[in-house]
């Protein structure tokens, strides 16, 4: 759903506004009625879980190791 708001009533609503926004609700700001923004939730707004992706990789136990020589001329070729 589409809500049209003026200029002033975001200055004065804006937490409200974006909680909308937020919600699903695409907001248009107007200037003297004539729509001139369109203000909408970022698609990407999920947070980050730390560990989500835990056991999905495993560190090899030589992931430090000194590269081979072959893998280092390969560099300055």
């Amino acid at each position: 759903m589409t809500k049209s708001v003026g200029i002033h009533e975001v200055k004065t609503h804006f937490s409200e506004l974006v909680d909308d926004v937020l919600a699903g609700e695409d907001l248009i700001v107007t200037r003297r009625g004539i729509p001139v923004v369109r203000l909408v939730a970022i698609e990407s707004s999920q947070r980050r879980i730390f560990g989500s992706d835990a056991k999905l990789f495993e560190v090899p136990e030589d992931f430090d190791a000194p590269l081979s020589e072959e893998i280092l001329d390969s560099f300055y070729q």
